[in-house]
């Protein structure tokens, strides 16, 4: 076996783990993430995307970030725990994009400049859109998974034309997932949002009036 498939398929059982984790929403999956870009650095180099390469050394330095984020954010916010799974704010909607497109375009001109990559498009389509998504998935936005779902649709195919099956297996799966995992993240909003109501309701000013009837 040569040393492209072992690391094709190495990369496919990591990445099989770090979608369940992200599926569960489990802080886990920040390890993962380190292990796995690690992998792929090797990986995307030797099959000439450079800017995919380059996206795994932000992944290392992200997956650092994001532990950090779920970790301690939800604590700085009072909540005791990790930080809770929540709705992208409108107010990063515009913002992010901005950023997608200038990404796009700048890694484009990189490619285009000072690389020999036959498919700069939509190999820096993929790696700015990668990016952003990687910030959603650290502040826990459930629309994470809508961003990550454009990007399994492209990397697919992407790495079947590039001849790195097991890679294009695992996108292919992701793909799949990306749309679970956005309806069990809206699901955990939901409870998230009823629990707090429900406390109310034993404690809050109904509770009161109850005490204050049996006085």
């Amino acid at each position: 076996m040569d040393t492209l498939r072992f690391l094709d398929i190495l990369g496919f059982v990591v990445g099989l783990v770090y979608l369940l984790l992200e599926y569960k929403a489990s802080i886990w999956l920040w390890l993962a993430s380190i292990i796995m870009p690690a992998i792929d650095m090797v990986l995307y180099f030797k099959a000439g995307l450079y800017a995919d390469f380059g996206m795994a050394i932000y992944y290392c330095i992200a997956g650092i970030y994001g532990y950090l984020a779920w970790k301690f954010s939800g604590r700085a916010k009072g909540s005791g725990g990790s930080l809770p799974v929540q709705h992208y704010k409108r107010a990063h909607i515009v913002p992010s994009a901005l950023a997608g497109l200038l990404l796009w375009f700048g890694i484009w001109w990189i490619l285009t400049s000072w690389t020999d990559s036959t498919v700069p498009v939509a190999d820096a389509f993929t790696t700015a859109l990668s990016i952003v998504a990687l910030w959603a998935l650290s502040r826990k936005y459930a629309e994470q998974w809508l961003l990550w779902l454009a990007v399994d649709l492209v990397c697919c195919v992407l790495y079947v034309r590039k001849g790195i099956p097991f890679k294009a297996a695992i996108y292919g799966i992701y793909t799949a997932f990306a749309i679970l995992g956005y309806r069990k993240w809206l699901k955990m909003i939901g409870q998230s949002e009823v629990k707090p109501e429900a406390e109310l309701g034993a404690y809050g000013p109904a509770a009161d009036k109850g005490d204050a009837g049996k006085n």
